[in-house]
């Protein structure tokens, strides 16, 4: 029930002066240590690093896959009913492929994760051998702390480094792998080829899950809520299916369907079960239910109260589905009324006139941040299967069909092209998820956005310098051996 909600508030009100000290990177070797002294601080430690992960997660990092990719479009202004890219370095650069190096829109976002890294870096090295824990507790801990340091590597990768089949050996350039805290203006780390990159968060990940016990290592909160042997492995598996390792992502997802006990939804209760507040859905692998605090104090609930919610005509935010996202939707496919049609005034030629928007119901009143879902593991193992070829591709069909028939879609047959079908049920299953971008990343596709887009630049062929953001300037000055991307 989402009134584990109300533990966390409380418990994250308790822990935010050791968070705040955790981000920091460390300049007193004594001071860290004290933070480590204790059990109880150790626990304020990881519950910190969780804290902050799901901070980035469900913060403007959301956006920026459906964003770019062309899943959204926007809602008008509430005062002068204007649509308008909401302004002040928040989206626009981004949205209109001219980010900048010294003002990017999503510096915040590079800054925040490699933070993340630090924390999680800095609770592996300080309960290591940790004298008040036993064997087993310190290895959980620290397969926890190597999954989140694997992941946030992950997206730090995937929106600042080109796509691993960029070039044909990935010898293309990654980005900096901290396995160790570092320092400002101390550490200087370069950034490693895109292969080397995707080695070292292979590294991680496979120490991760076989370092898993069987209790997580804070002693409250739902287990979907963390980094353990399932959610890991399901996070795996969508590492791998971007980084074109296939035969890891076919056995990670495989591991996750076969293993999880977690079933599909069933096609008649789909939009239902996105539609309660109380729960998660029920095939939820990865879930991030932990709230916000803002730096005044104030509590705030991501995702849906930002971005996507609509509550009545004075109070609705600006996020809604494309004319590109909702074409691909046949009448009959139950995800179709996934979207809430809501006409709102709208200013055209100095026209004011009611007009159609349509809000996902995947965000609605207070939920939590789906991170990973069952559905998404079948995508996966389709995919890859049909990538290996040979027996493995033998499911590639099934798994797909699995979910089209799920939606109330006619299988596809043997004669489908089934790269671009599995590619096409990705965007109609896990919109508003935070994927399309990436999906066309490692497709090697165009960027087409035609119904909705008001960007100066609507469009962006492959390849493209601006299929990646540029390093913030502030870590480019602090650090010698960094190279800015290409075209900024």
């Amino acid at each position: 029930m989402r009134n584990r909600i109300i533990l966390l508030v409380i418990l994250l009100f308790s822990l935010r002066s050791c968070s705040e000290f955790l981000v920091v990177e460390p300049d007193s070797q004594v001071s860290i240590t004290e933070q480590f002294s204790t059990v109880e601080k150790v626990h304020q430690a990881v519950n910190g690093m969780y804290y902050s992960f799901e901070k980035l997660l469900a913060g403007k990092f959301y956006l920026y896959a459906d964003l770019v990719g062309g899943n959204f479009a926007f809602a008008p202004d509430i005062n002068d009913n204007i649509i308008e890219v909401p302004p002040g370095r928040y989206i626009e650069q981004v949205y209109e492929f001219r980010d900048l190096e010294k003002e990017s829109d999503y510096a915040a976002v590079y800054a925040d994760a490699y933070s993340i890294i630090n924390e999680a870096n800095l609770v592996i090295e300080h309960v290591t051998d940790h004298p008040l824990f036993t064997a087993e507790q310190v290895d959980q801990i620290i397969a926890e702390a190597l999954a989140c340091r694997a992941y946030v590597h992950y997206l730090v990768a995937i929106m600042y480094a080109q796509n691993y089949n960029y070039t044909s050996d990935a010898s293309h350039l990654g980005i900096v792998y901290n396995t160790a805290t570092v320092t400002a203006g101390e550490d200087y780390p370069e950034r490693l080829s895109m292969a080397e990159t995707w080695r070292l968060m292979q590294e991680d990940m496979q120490m991760a899950l076989s370092m898993f016990g069987p209790d997580q290592a804070l002693p409250y909160g739902p287990s979907y809520s963390y980094f353990n042997r399932l959610t890991t492995a399901a996070v795996y598996a969508r590492m791998a299916l971007q980084m074109n390792d296939w035969e890891t992502a076919y056995r990670m997802a495989d591991s996750v369907i076969v293993h999880s006990g977690v079933t599909l939804m069933e096609g008649d209760d789909y939009v239902a079960e996105w539609e309660k507040a109380e729960d998660p859905v029920s095939e939820i692998i990865f879930e991030l239910s932990a709230p916000r605090t803002s730096d005044d104090g104030s509590v705030t609930f991501s995702v849906a109260n930002a971005y996507f919610g609509y509550v009545d005509k004075e109070n609705y935010k600006k996020f809604t589905a494309s004319g590109d996202l909702l074409e691909l939707y046949d009448s009959v496919d139950v995800r179709s009324r996934m979207f809430m049609e809501i006409l709102l005034p709208t200013a055209v030629n100095e026209v004011v006139s009611d007009q159609p928007y349509y809000y996902t119901r995947k965000f609605q009143d207070d939920p939590g941040v789906p991170l990973i879902r069952l559905s998404e593991m079948y995508l996966v193992r389709s995919e890859a299967g049909a990538r290996m070829g040979g027996t493995e591709s033998a499911g590639a069909l099934s798994d797909l069909n699995t979910i089209r028939i799920r939606a109330g879609l006619a299988p596809a047959g043997d004669d489908a092209d089934l790269l671009e079908e599995i590619f096409l049920e990705r965007r109609r299953e896990l919109a508003f998820e935070s994927m399309l971008f990436y999906d066309i990343a490692r497709y090697q596709k165009d960027i087409e956005r035609d119904k909705g887009c008001i960007s100066a630049v609507c469009n962006l062929s492959y390849p493209s310098d601006y299929y990646v953001l540029p390093i913030p300037e502030s870590s480019v000055s602090l650090n010698e051996n960094m190279i800015q991307n290409e075209g900024y």
